[in-house]
């Protein structure tokens, strides 16, 4: 690969993420493992590969538009993004760094999917003294939950 080509690389990869979730601007598209791939085509141009966190999520085209006006400011005209609904998006692919700033932000990450049982820590105090108040939160990727401790309430990001 030339050397323009892989600078054109590094500032798609760059733009693409830093583009932020339309519904939790805290955390970005990356952040929460949606972006599959970035790569050059053999026509030059961008390809991004997106991984929804759900399906029928109705982000899914404000997202790809973001990512695409992203690529144009970074001087990326020609660009081209594909859903990628297989293998589906999981919990598991949020990063560290995203689950961190979910917490800060107030959300309860996903457990691993391999520990599903373990017990839901409260964002704000920390107290695993948590109970699901409703299988239905503020989006569909979410639950709301309550603590027992500070009687706060809660979003925790269902485990996918």
């Amino acid at each position: 690969m030339s050397t323009v080509a892989l600078d054109r690389l590094e500032r798609a990869i760059e733009a693409v993420s830093a583009v932020p979730d339309p519904e939790i601007p805290v955390v970005t598209i990356a952040d929460l493992g949606m972006v599959r791939a970035v790569r050059l085509a053999a026509d030059g141009a961008v390809e991004v590969d997106l991984t929804p966190t759900y399906t029928g999520c109705p982000a899914t085209r404000a997202i790809a538009e973001e990512v695409r006006a992203a690529l144009a400011a970074a001087g990326i005209a020609e660009a081209r993004v594909n859903l990628v609904l297989s293998p589906a998006w999981t919990t598991d692919w949020i990063t560290p760094e995203g689950r961190a700033a979910l917490r800060r932000y107030g959300i309860a990450p996903p457990p691993p999917r391999a520990d599903p049982d373990a017990p839901v820590a409260c964002p704000r105090c920390g107290s695993t003294e948590t109970e699901e108040i409703s299988r239905f939160g503020s989006t569909p990727c979410k639950a709301l939950w309550r603590c027992r401790t500070c009687r706060e309430p809660f979003d925790r990001f269902k485990c996918l």
